[in-house]
């Protein structure tokens, strides 16, 4: 009985916890900071309905928002692109998203900048929408456990290649992910906790959530911008840290036998960082535990992001 007792006792003080969690969380809306659970949108919002609005995902590390101006850039970028005015301007929303991080006390941790829309009628018009939303979430993440960051990830290709690049291009930053959704479930499926996906011509493009690099005779490959893919921007700081190291880079096609072939690989992306990837499809790559490459860069990622 007292063990019963106990365990209530504990359950209790976890959802306590969470709730005060809850109610302490600050999120930016639309200029204001408001509580987790007042953070609403209109069921009308065409974020929600369609999938019509841009995103970013963006770390903070020792209180810094890293690499905080490209992630803007590339947030203007992507509404550009589908004509969604953002109503405020860079320079406020560069203070919006420290104000938020400030705001919930993140020293080490993940923002989640969303620009959605607006409300509007059921139907496509853009012209029948106003407000778009401005939503800032500063929080924390861990998208793998550590000792996958230690052994490695072990990957299947899906059979859901990425989006033609002619029909959405991989450059904007949507808010519709069902390509990279339907590709996770197959990796879940498989047991496997990131997809390979090949674009409309057969070739190497990006795993669901992260770019991919391979390590062949000392040189650093990754696939081009025109293969379909999203220009991270952990993508390009492993690039510029590899090549202050004196690695050779080169952004050329790969096909999925260049992985299978290859002395390394891993990937990189905002949330998963720098992450080894030993197996695709059952087949070891290299000798099946994270080169000396990888364990460079990922440790040099680590050091540069703190500096």
């Amino acid at each position: 009985m007292r063990v019963r007792e106990t365990n209530s006792k504990n359950a209790l003080t976890e959802v306590e916890t969470k709730m005060a969690d809850q109610a302490t969380q600050k999120v930016y809306l639309n200029g204001q900071l408001v509580d987790k659970q007042q953070a609403v949108v209109s069921v009308y919002d065409h974020g929600l309905l369609y999938g019509d609005g841009v995103f970013e995902g963006i770390r903070v590390y020792s209180g810094k928002v890293f690499r905080h101006e490209d992630h803007i850039d590339r947030l203007y970028e992507s509404a550009k692109a589908i004509r969604l005015e953002i109503p405020i301007d860079k320079s406020k929303m560069l203070a919006a998203v420290n104000e938020t991080v400030a705001a919930n006390g993140i020293v080490d941790g993940y923002v989640r900048l969303v620009i959605t829309r607006g409300s509007g009628t059921l139907g496509l018009d853009i012209r029948r929408t106003s407000d778009p939303q401005v939503i800032i979430i500063a929080d924390t993440i861990s998208l793998y456990p550590e000792e996958l960051y230690e052994n490695g990830l072990r990957i299947i290709t899906a059979s859901t290649i990425r989006n033609h690049p002619s029909a959405l291009s991989p450059r904007i930053k949507s808010l519709n992910y069902l390509n990279n959704i339907m590709a996770k479930i197959e990796g879940t499926d498989a047991d496997s906790l990131e997809a390979l996906m090949l674009n409309h011509k057969g070739e190497v493009a990006e795993c669901t959530g992260d770019n991919i690099f391979i390590v062949k005779n000392g040189v650093l490959k990754t696939p081009p911008t025109d293969a379909g893919i999203l220009e991270g921007v952990t993508r390009n700081v492993a690039m510029e840290l590899a090549r202050e190291a004196g690695i050779e880079v080169v952004e050329m096609t790969l096909l999925r036998h260049d992985i299978y072939i290859a002395d390394e690989c891993f990937l990189t992306g905002t949330a998963a960082e720098v992450i080894p990837v030993v197996s695709l499809d059952g087949r070891e790559i290299g000798d099946g535990k994270p080169g000396p490459v990888t364990q460079k860069l990922r440790q040099r990622f680590q050091e540069y992001v703190r500096e």
